[in-house]
């Protein structure tokens, strides 16, 4: 089987066609006990236009679909099938899912929806172009902003262009008024996050449930960090692919048994890893780039 190194997570396994096997096997050797399938959604139209999006509600892209039926049909090649699925309040979580459910005949299954599932609430950085916020606040600073784990970025003033469009989106109006954010970091994002998964989603899983998650790039690392362990440090350098399956086999306690899986072959993770982690620059392009 062929691995995946990334920071913090050890040999990502990236053959679905041998983790279909795996996963046949295992529910007669009783090698893991539960599983759970995530998807981050497919590229939307801020990420084509390198916006920061948090919790604006845009489309997806037309790659951003194309992805989406990618996944769906990676599920499908793999022999998944799903009894519940969690979302996010954002319908670019809700493009991609339904394109899924398509591609894998399952129109039709229940589907729990909620804000702490959503994106990180980007702040101040709402719908500035990535490029022109480096340029404003510096690499440096804006890296940390995108990739550190606890320190946010600038929070949204009641005069910032986007403000109004999301505190009074419709979607949002069961948040109380105390929990509404006006700026997230990672670890904020993560702790909202982590309680949805104990409380909502761990439960159907223990009750053999079989669960798809479809979500967002920060809501999901931060939901990786939890599960690997993964360091402050080292969560700076993870990346998840959009529009690609990740697996994980579970023990008893709701721990990996191993790292995660990608359904999709190494060329196409490893490619759209890159893809992610050259948005904005990663740590280690600014070292080469002296910022």
């Amino acid at each position: 089987m062929t691995m995946i190194q990334q920071p913090g997570i050890d040999n990502c396994h990236v053959n679905k066609m041998e983790y279909d096997a795996q996963f046949t096997t295992s529910h007669t050797s009783n090698m893991f006990k539960y599983k759970i399938v995530f998807v981050r959604h497919g590229e939307s139209e801020w990420n084509l236009k390198n916006l920061f999006c948090g919790w604006v509600d845009v489309d997806l892209s037309a790659k951003g679909r194309e992805e989406a039926v990618t996944s769906g049909q990676a599920l499908k090649q793999a022999g998944l099938k799903f009894d519940l699925v969690f979302t996010s309040l954002l319908k670019r979580a809700h493009q991609t899912l339904d394109i899924v459910l398509q591609e894998i005949g399952q129109t039709d299954l229940p589907v729990v929806k909620s804000w702490k599932l959503n994106e990180r609430h980007y702040g101040g950085l709402t719908g500035l172009n990535k490029a022109d916020a480096a340029a404003k606040y510096g690499n440096k600073q804006v890296q940390i902003w995108r990739r550190s784990y606890n320190v946010p970025p600038p929070v949204m003033e009641e005069d910032h262009p986007m403000n109004n469009v999301i505190v009074n989106n419709p979607k949002f109006s069961m948040i109380r008024k105390e929990d509404f954010p006006k700026v997230e970091s990672l670890e904020t994002t993560q702790r909202r996050v982590v309680a949805f998964w104990t409380e909502e989603i761990v439960p159907q899983i223990k009750a053999r449930k079989q669960v798809l998650v479809v979500a967002h790039g920060t809501s999901l690392r931060g939901l990786v960090k939890y599960l690997e362990g993964i360091s402050d440090e080292e969560v700076m350098n993870l990346n998840l692919p959009t529009g690609i399956p990740f697996v994980y086999d579970l023990d008893e306690n709701m721990k990996p048994i191993k790292t995660l899986q990608y359904l999709a072959d190494e060329e196409t993770v490893l490619k759209s890893i890159a893809k992610v982690a050259s948005v904005g620059g990663t740590t280690k392009q600014l070292q080469e780039q002296g910022n």
